[in-house]
């Protein structure tokens, strides 16, 4: 096999280098074929893992989002809540709220987990309401907890005032925002069990009848890997929706702002991001990083690798410029040791930094506080099965 001497510690390698390492395909021909043009007022696709904006059009436009709040609301209300089936007693402010409704009743007693469900699947505003009040001991207290969630998530562009969304003055966030608050909420098992669900049921309480809770996102039922997440509309916002897709270990999320045909257009938007990107395994934690460092040609092989691996969201023709980069220290390297690190960039833009650990034992290191990068030999392996 050609061996390539490597002469500097830091070690960048283009990505087209190495790339069959990693068993993915390279493809040179490559036509696109997704629709990202929108007639929303704000607009972005966002994949949900490492947030690569997948298309956008205005999307840092501050605008008033209707019930899409409620995505902030449930995961706020699922965070600051120890038990879901505590048992809410409504009060009058959660009585009579305008718009969307579960209807409630005063003195009704209702958990949190059935009142996030009104929640997310009808958008009842009464419904948002108590959950504020049970929450944050009023709606201004609970509009604080959903301002400094909003500004840990990082979006910085985004101020709740209500907990349902119905206008008020400084209640407003981006397309970009907005995406970025549901990309973290559908981390939540308990927030994407609820978006995701199609009929929900409410035994009978207190002061009524069983509810049957149907879900207004109509996507969950006709675009293929729907798994939410919410509907919106008032005068002022227009027609708004969150949704989601989860297909082939790839979840984008599409926020459209003030969009006629909401439904229609997200799915397309959805339909192309997972048409022209495919999230790809960079890094494999299974795998030994990379080839093998050859630490004095007499004294043996010493294997790196990574305790996790790294996916990526790429079109076919992005490849190349992809770049990993290898920081290598060697001071007495036992099996097991972190000597190292490796990190991968797009576009000069660093995406990821993964320790190396060592796979194995070398009997003979190099006597120097640092590794002699031109007594270390890169072996390219042509094909690993020989």
């Amino acid at each position: 096999m050609k061996k390539l001497t490597i002469f500097t510690l830091t070690i960048a390698i283009t990505f087209m280098a190495v790339f069959s390492l990693f068993l993915i395909p390279n493809e040179r021909a490559y036509a696109y074929s997704g629709d990202f043009s929108t007639s929303a007022k704000s607009m972005c696709v966002l994949e949900k893992d490492n947030k690569r904006i997948i298309a956008s059009h205005n999307e840092n436009r501050m605008l008033p989002m209707a019930s899409t709040t409620k995505i902030m609301t449930a995961i706020t209300t699922i965070q600051h809540c120890k038990n879901l089936d505590e048992y809410v007693e409504v009060d009058d402010s959660a009585v009579g709220v305008e718009g969307s409704s579960i209807y409630l009743r005063h003195g009704e007693l209702m958990s949190v987990r059935d009142l996030l469900y009104g929640l997310m699947l009808r958008s009842g505003n009464d419904s948002a309401v108590a959950l504020a009040v049970h929450i944050g001991g009023s709606v201004e207290g609970f509009a604080k907890l959903m301002n400094d969630l909003a500004k840990d998530i990082g979006a910085e562009n985004t101020h709740f005032v209500t907990p349902h969304g119905l206008d008020a003055k400084d209640h407003y966030t981006t397309a970009y925002d907005l995406a970025l608050i549901t990309a973290y909420s559908l981390n939540n098992p308990i927030f994407k069990e609820i978006v995701s669900t199609q009929m929900h049921t409410v035994e009978a309480t207190n002061k009524s009848e069983k509810r049957y809770f149907s879900n207004k996102n109509k996507l969950l039922s006709s675009l293929e890997g729907c798994c939410g997440v919410k509907t919106g509309f008032t005068t002022k916002a227009g027609r708004c929706l969150v949704s989601a897709t989860e297909r082939d270990g790839m979840t984008l999320v599409c926020v459209v702002l003030n969009c006629g045909p909401m439904f229609e257009e997200s799915a397309r938007l959805l339909n192309s991001g997972h048409a022209e990107y495919k999230n790809k395994k960079i890094i494999d934690k299974d795998r030994e990083i990379y080839n093998e460092y050859i630490i004095d040609k007499n004294a043996g092989k010493l294997y790196l690798y990574t305790e996790e691996d790294f996916y990526y969201p790429l079109r076919n023709d992005e490849e190349e410029n992809l770049r990993l980069e290898y920081n290598v220290k060697l001071d007495d390297a036992k099996e097991g040791d972190c000597v190292g690190e490796i990190k991968v960039f797009f576009d000069n833009h660093l995406l990821k930094s993964l320790k190396l650990y060592t796979m194995n034992k070398i009997d003979k290191l190099i006597d120097s506080d640092t590794l002699d990068i031109n007594n270390v030999l890169w072996e390219e392996r042509i094909n690993e099965n020989q």
